[in-house]
């Protein structure tokens, strides 16, 4: 029903890179052309709302950060929420809906969503909407849309619900029950077919915020040759269809350009919520042979004048830019090549109608250019729906200007899915395939997000080498394709690769190599402690660490560290240390071969298990090719060694292709050894998670 006046919410969002308070936007958006006003805050900002009073239904949309913890912005909230001595009435009188962010890669799927939903519920909040949980492994729209196009009938019969309980308390049983009967509801909205498939039909009153783009407003039609959709060009029916098409998104970014010259902000500025290290590299390792299918770096860091402290099993991250040869072309193809080093003043748009403006916290309010896109800009970031459809504006081209329109609707979903996010498109390549499209500095700071720093694993230990991190990593490759004209590597790896060049010896494999120059720059990081994925504090519990390829990257600090206690304690008791680890091939990616067999031949490391997954045999019996394999061959010590004599269980590496199938063979062998079902087993590793004892640092 309509309302007659316009009805407020309260929107709450808490993000970590951004999509959370996008969607928020989005919503807020959408809110007046369906007669509603969104009263939007961050969850961080405490003191602009009051849940413990909120009459209104309230809207959250949170994302999930880490291991499945909430994000920054959330922390202070969340842990005001979990406060014990809260009665589980407290948020008794609260109407609610909840949109969690994740990526099911991850083990704990949307969990900062779920954990703000649960502890809301314990406190005696309503749903008067679905929870519904979007999964950015596939698209997050494929859950965001339907949600939030759901909400509105939801929303308007709340706040009917709620008119009527104000006036007319006497009937509030029968409104109830008339409501929970109304067919609103999205159950949760996990990720399958039918909502891969869905189609939502478009409604009268969305007409401000959809346009609807008919074929004959466009004289288009795909080349008769074309059979088959590209990133360029569509078929029928989608080249045949009138258009959903997301509403402009308002602009609210102006950028001035002045004459005074300056130096640009210093790195650190860029994370102020960090402390940040400058450091040299004194050291460069090709732990591959030049033959193997990816190449694996190791590099060392000197932090002896540096006051950052770490444990094995941490994480820390690097500040990296762009690369250089990607800013340039932008720059070229933005008309901006003469103005690298013109300094610009980033403000809010004077009469902009996007709410709650503000200067991006990463874009400095004064810098160069090319510092903003060397810098602060994710320009390989896979360009969003909202982004597309802005887009649309800065071609000049009508067929490029239809593509671009079908790439952001709802008919070309699964074209924007294979196309642009399955394909790992970003801004550059769609400037090189819409060549019309002239998009302004502007455009591209209120749309491109953050450029992150990226996280790797300690690879050694403080105690063992005082003054020294080392970390481990390939050199990331995105061959070209359909979509990419030109190969890629890494943003950062690639950059990292290009940095140590001079210090690189190929031919050496081993970490005590010698030779290489003191120094080859420096490069900005920040700790990223890990809360859990440390070795035992008890040194006499048995453990096993699970690693094949550069998952390998912690366990070599873990034994460092383990070596050097053995050396100073003489009179300690040490647990059993197992390894399992795996390549493709025994002569080309051994990482740490030498240094392995050092630690096992000096009992620092008690077990070593290989494996080779690409290396032919000749044995009657093929030995296996991969961890869960050789897990599996050790069944009794690992059950032995997890349930009689609780040690810990570390898993580091990919987690599509690796960590989920060696928690299978865990569950295999607990079932198997302890003689019980399945179900049964499954209880006994999440038990294991619980009690810290089965530990993951995996990445997608």
């Amino acid at each position: 029903m309509c309302c007659e006046s316009r009805r407020r919410f309260l929107l709450l969002y808490a993000t970590q890179k951004g999509q959370a308070k996008a969607i928020a936007e989005e919503i807020w958006q959408q809110a007046g052309a369906h007669g509603l006003e969104a009263d939007m805050h961050c969850l961080s900002e405490m003191d602009k709302y009051n849940l413990e009073t909120e009459k209104d239904p309230v809207v959250i949309v949170i994302s999930t950060t880490g291991t499945g913890d909430p994000p920054d912005t959330a922390r202070k909230f969340v842990k005001k929420i979990q406060d014990k001595t809260l009665p589980p009435d407290h948020f008794a009188h609260l109407q609610y809906g909840l949109l969690g962010l994740g990526d099911s890669e991850y083990m704990f799927f949307c969990n900062g969503g779920r954990t703000v939903d649960r502890r809301l519920q314990e406190l005696g909040a309503q749903h008067f909407y679905d929870t519904g949980l979007a999964d950015d492994s596939v698209g997050l729209e494929l859950v965001v849309d339907p949600w939030i196009d759901g909400l509105w009938l939801a929303l308007k019969e709340a706040l009917q619900l709620q008119k009527e309980r104000e006036g007319m308390e006497s009937a509030v049983d029968a409104v109830s029950s008339s409501i929970s009967t109304a067919p609103h509801a999205v159950h949760e909205l996990q990720l399958s077919s039918e909502v891969q498939n869905l189609k939502v039909e478009d409604e009268g009153s969305r007409t401000s915020d959809i346009l609807s783009q008919k074929l004959d407003d466009i004289n288009l039609a795909a080349p008769a040759r074309d059979t088959e959709p590209s990133l360029v060009h569509s078929v029928p029916p989608v080249s045949q269809s009138a258009l959903n098409i997301p509403a402009l998104p308002p602009e609210y970014i102006e950028v001035e350009f002045q004459d005074t010259r300056g130096e640009n902000p210093h790195l650190s500025s860029l994370f102020s919520e960090r402390t940040t290290f400058e450091v040299p590299v004194t050291k460069a390792v090709q732990l591959t042979r030049e033959d193997a299918i990816k190449t694996a770096l190791l590099l060392e860091l000197d932090i002896a004048d540096a006051a950052f402290e770490y444990q094995p099993g941490d994480a820390f991250c690097v500040i990296c830019p762009n690369n250089v040869s990607e800013v340039e072309e932008l720059l070229r193809i933005l008309g901006l090549s003469e103005k690298v080093d013109d300094f610009v003043c980033v403000k809010v748009k004077q009469g902009t109608k996007k709410k709650g403006a503000s200067r991006p916290q990463h874009i400095p309010e004064r810098s160069t250019i090319k510092f903003i896109l060397t810098w602060c800009l994710e320009i390989r970031a896979i360009p969003k729906k909202a982004f597309l459809r802005s887009l649309v504006e800065c071609a000049s081209d009508a067929g490029e200007k239809r593509r671009l329109q079908e790439l952001c609707s709802r008919q070309g979903a699964s074209d924007y899915t294979h196309f642009i996010r399955d394909s790992n498109v970003c801004l550059l390549d769609l400037l090189h395939a819409f060549p019309s499209c002239k998009p302004s500095l502007s455009l591209l700071i209120e749309h491109l997000p953050k450029l992150q720093a990226r996280s790797y694993s300690v690879s050694s230990s403080n105690l063992y080498q005082p003054g020294r991190l080392r970390f481990v990593f390939n050199v990331v490759e995105f061959p070209a394709g359909p979509s990419r004209p030109v190969s890629r590597k890494g943003v950062c790896t690639g950059w990292l690769a290009e940095l140590v060049a001079p210090l690189l010896h190929p031919s050496k494999n081993s970490l005590d190599t010698k030779g290489e120059s003191s120094s080859t720059g420096k490069i900005s990081i920040f700790p990223r402690p890990n809360n859990a994925f440390h070795l035992p504090a008890d040194p006499s519990v048995p453990f096993i660490m699970v690693g094949p390829g550069t998952g390998i990257s912690p366990f070599i600090g873990f034994l460092q560290h383990r070596q050097k206690l053995r050396e100073q304690h003489t009179d300690w008791e040490f647990g059993e240390t197992w390894l399992f680890f795996g390549c493709r091939h025994q002569d080309r990616d051994y990482l740490f071969k030498d240094e392995l067999q050092c630690f096992l031949e000096n009992g620092t490391l008690t077990h070593l298990k290989v494996c080779f997954s690409r290396d032919s045999s000749t044995a009657k019996v093929a030995p296996p090719k991969y961890v869960q394999d050789v897990l599996r061959l050790c069944a009794k010590e690992v059950a032995r060694i997890l349930l009689r004599e609780r040690g810990y269980f570390y898993v580091c590496g990919d987690k599509k292709h690796m960590a989920d199938d060696v928690s299978d063979a865990v569950v295999d062998i607990l079932s198997m050894e302890m003689g019980a079902d399945k179900l049964e087993a499954m209880k006994i590793l999440a038990m294991l998670r619980e009690a810290k004892r089965y530990l993951q640092d995996v990445w997608s």
